[in-house]
Formats: structure tokens, C-alpha cells, sequence
């Protein structure tokens, strides 16, 4: 599936653009999943002011979508229309120790090296984001947490681009966290964040980060293609045991599976379409609700469009079930 072409469209403003412009980039190769359509113009700001005078020139009727680094993000396989934004490593991931053991990093920086920063910077507080396999800008949208932290009990300030091309800086307040969400101003874009953590030894940090990485390496399937936790946990539930309760593990339909190591991961084994692994997610959201009748809501963001003829039902009807367990 292709998108007509945007570029020639948008006029001569971008060739002041320094960042990159790609028309119909497959983006399977930027998600976990490593699933999904293309991107009808997919653009890699180079910088914050970059983004900047993108935004102030992009006719306001084009639809805007920011992806991070797909960790946790579901891209159907028709695509997505309109600009998809992606932050670079180069612009947006770096990571710079402050005074009164604060720590500011980009929004591309992934999660984990984020915390590697604040710990050679002898800043604790942030050892939590070595369990959550995403970057800063997913972790600052969806208010990420592990291990009994959250985002919004480190995070101090944010910066970001509005979809007016305005600079701004946004407080924890501004964000308004409540559990796996964020209800922020609409239509910016995350560019940094500052931390606030507390005196630590780096040793021992790292010495914890070891832990962690450990307890999640023998508990996930941190080496497969998979988005992370799949379904937000109920009140007073954990997902996985009811997920597991209503005979799902092991799940398959097509070429994606219910983990047998974690029930809360979706796996590609090889060569899964995007509506492979939303079937099977539907699929199990069915069974328990059959099973507990207790609804799971999606962790995992999906965006895009369905192959024409190729649509997953929203909490399917009846069993689909087409594979083997």
C-alpha cells in the first residue's frame, strides 16, 4: 500500500527543513513488532528549532502522528497517512546531569540509558527505567513505571513543540498523570524532560540495575519481537492471571502468540501481520471477559489504518480462534 506523495505539495518552505523527509518509509523497520505499513511522509527533525519551523509551516489540515521508538506501539499493517514524526538519537538523545541531583534528558533517549546517565551521575531515583524497554518521550506520554515508580514521581518539567511551531515548558502538574496516562496539553511534541532524583553510589545503583535486569530477562520475553505489556492491570488484577485463568497462554493465530513466558506479551514469531497480533489481542480480551468479565484496555498504542477488507472487531464476537495453542 502507498500514499500519493505530500512533499510536492507542501511548497518551497522545506527546503529549509534540516532534518529528514522520506515519502511512503515502510515503518516496520522502527517498531518492536517490527510490523506495519508505511508512513505517507515520515519526518526525522534534526533538532527542537527544527521542528519548530516545521510545525509553523505545515498546513494545519495534515494530520500529525509521533511515534517513539516502538517499544510499546502497534502500527497496522495499511499504514499511516498524513506526517509521522520521529525523534533522532543525534537531536533529541542526549542526557545532561544538573545541579541539586537533577538529570535532563532528550525525549529519544531510550528509557534504560537514561538511567545508566543518572546512575554514572551517582542521581538515584531513576533505577525504575531500566525495566521498561521504551524511550523518554513514550515514558513521558503514557506516564511509564516499574517497581512501584512511575514518570510523574521523578519527572520536574518537560520542553516540547506545539502544533503551532511555540516552544514551550510544561510542569508535572501540566500533564495531568493518572495510571498509564497522561492528559497534557494536545498536539505537542516532547523534546526533553528534567528529573529529579537523590544522592546515590553509582555502584550500588548500577548494582540494583543488575537486579532488574535480571528479574525481567527470567520473567519476559525481552529477546522476541513483542511490544512489552500488552493490557493495562485491572483494578485489584494482574492481567496476566487472567489471562492465563482464561486458557490463553500460548495463544496463536497466524505467525503471533501469547507469550508462554509472560501471558501480558504479544510475540511476532516470524513473519506476523500487524492484524495477526491485534486478532490475538482481541482474541484475549474476549476470553476474559467471558471467562472473569473483566474488560482488559489496551497498554500497547495501535494506530493506522487496516488493509481494506482485513479489519479487527474490537472485542470480537463469539471464537475466532484459528491456530493452535
Amino acid at each position: 500500500m502507498t500514499y500519493p506523495d505530500l512533499l510536492p505539495t507542501l511548497g518551497g518552505w522545506v527546503s529549509e527543513v534540516r532534518g529528514k523527509l522520506m515519502s511512503n518509509q515502510l515503518l516496520s523497520e522502527l517498531a518492536n513488532f517490527r510490523v506495519g505499513g508505511p508512513a505517507q511522509l515520515l519526518y526525522m527533525p534534526a533538532d527542537e528549532e527544527d521542528l519548530a519551523l516545521f510545525f509553523r509551516n505545515l498546513p494545519e489540515e495534515i494530520k500529525v502522528t509521533v511515534i517513539g521508538l516502538g517499544s510499546n506501539l502497534l502500527i497496522r499493517d495499511g499504514g499511516i497517512d498524513g506526517v509521522v514524526i520521529r525523534l533522532s538519537a543525534k537531536g533529541f538523545g542526549g542526557a545532561k546531569p544538573l545541579d541539586d541531583h537533577r538529570i535532563e534528558v532528550g525525549a529519544a533517549l531510550p528509557d534504560v540509558k537514561a538511567a545508566t546517565a543518572a546512575a554514572d551521575a551517582g542521581i538515584d531515583g531513576l533505577t525504575f527505567y531500566r525495566g521498561i524497554p521504551g524511550g523518554i518521550g513514550g515514558a513521558l506520554y503514557m506516564n511509564a513505571g516499574c517497581y512501584g515508580t512511575e514518570t510523574r514521581d521523578r519527572m520536574v518539567s518537560l520542553r516540547g513543540v506545539t502544533r503551532q511551531g511555540e516552544i514551550v515548558e510544561l510542569s508535572n502538574a501540566d500533564m495531568g498523570y493518572r495510571y498509564r496516562k497522561s492528559n497534557g496539553p494536545r498536539g505537542v511534541v516532547f523534546t526533553s524532560a528534567i528529573y529529579q532524583g537523590v544522592p546515590g553510589d553509582p555502584e550500588a545503583i548500577r548494582a540494583r540495575m543488575k537486579e532488574i535486569t535480571e528479574t525481567r530477562e527470567s520473567s519476559q520475553p525481552t529477546k522476541a519481537r513483542t511490544g512489552g505489556s500488552t493490557f493495562k492491570n485491572p483494578e485489584g488484577h494482574s492481567s496476566w492471571k487472567l489471562i492465563d485463568a482464561a486458557g490463553c497462554r500460548g495463544l496463536t493465530i497466524g505467525n503471533a502468540q501469547v507469550s508462554e513466558q509472560h501471558c501480558n506479551f504479544l510475540i511476532n514469531t516470524g513473519g506476523a501481520t500487524a492484524r495477526d497480533i491485534e486478532l490475538v489481542g482481541e482474541t484475549v480480551r474476549n476470553r476474559v471477559r467471558d471467562h472473569s468479565e473483566i474488560e482488559l484496555r489496551w497498554e500497547i498504542r495501535r494506530m493506522g489504518h487496516f488493509v481494506p477488507g482485513q479489519e479487527v472487531r474490537e472485542f470480537l464476537d463469539g471464537d475466532v480462534f484459528t491456530g493452535a495453542v
